[in-house]
Order: structure tokens, then sequence, then C-alpha cells
């Protein structure tokens, strides 16, 4: 079984812009969940959602900053469970910013899924989030382009 997802997205900004998207609570929270993250190795946060009456995931996540190298690397753990508390998943995500002229690669590994469900569910639920990114990123910048 595969278990991990990899995802690479294209951004016409430049990793500092990227990286804000990836670090600001505030702009977090317009792509991905709410949160109270901070990028300092070691700060243990939350993303909370409300989950779907229908959903099988609890509505938070438990995570943990790994790694923080701004504008290169970032990663956490991301640990939740299921709303009847059946089972649990502890997995690891890490963002990669790779510079192409003065634009962005965003790779996306997200690893140490066991059940298929989890793995799929998630792969899913990143095209969607990583779109809103894209839309939110240049949304803004087609404001500040207007201005």
């Amino acid at each position: 079984m595969q278990k991990e997802i990899k995802q690479s997205w294209h951004f016409k900004q430049s990793p500092e812009e990227v990286w804000e998207y990836l670090t600001k609570p505030e702009l977090i929270e317009q792509w991905l969940m709410k949160n109270d993250f901070q990028p300092i190795v070691g700060r243990k946060f939350r993303f909370t959602f409300v989950s779907k009456p229908d959903g099988k995931y609890q509505g938070g996540l438990d995570c943990e900053v790994l790694e923080v190298k701004p504008f290169n690397k970032l990663s956490y753990s991301w640990n939740g469970g299921t709303k009847d508390g059946s089972r649990t998943f502890n997995s690891i995500v890490v963002w990669t910013l790779i510079p192409k002229d003065n634009e962005t690669e965003l790779q996306l590994q997200h690893t140490g899924f066991t059940i298929p469900e989890d793995l799929f569910t998630h792969s899913d639920g990143w095209k969607i989030c990583l779109k809103r990114l894209e839309e939110s990123i240049n949304t803004i910048k087609q404001w500040e382009h207007n201005l």
C-alpha cells in the first residue's frame, strides 16, 4: 500500500510570498483551517474545523512544528482521529519551496498513513485546499495589482 501523498503546485509568486501563506495563521485559515500556528520548532498547535454531520473525522488536529527553514522548508506532525474513536492517525506534513525564476514550486509530502481510506481522503482534501491556496494568493496579488 502507498503510505504517502506527494503533490506539487506552481505559483507565480516568490518563495517569500508563498511562505507567508504557510506560516501566518490568518493566511493559513483562508485556505486550510483555523489554527494557532507559529513557525517555531517544538511549538504545539492545533488545526480546527467543523466536522460534517456524516463525516468520519473529529474536528481537530494536534500538531507540533518539527522543522522551519524560512522560505525553503516547513514540517509538522499531523495527528487526529475518527469521531467514534475507533482509530487515530499520526502523520507528518512537509512543505518544500523551490525557487524557479522568481516563482515557486511548492511540494507537499504527507507521510505515515496506515489505512488506505485515510490516505485517499487526505489526498483529495489536499487537492481542494491547495486549489483554495492558489485562489487566495492570486486574489490578493490581483487586488494589489489593481491598486
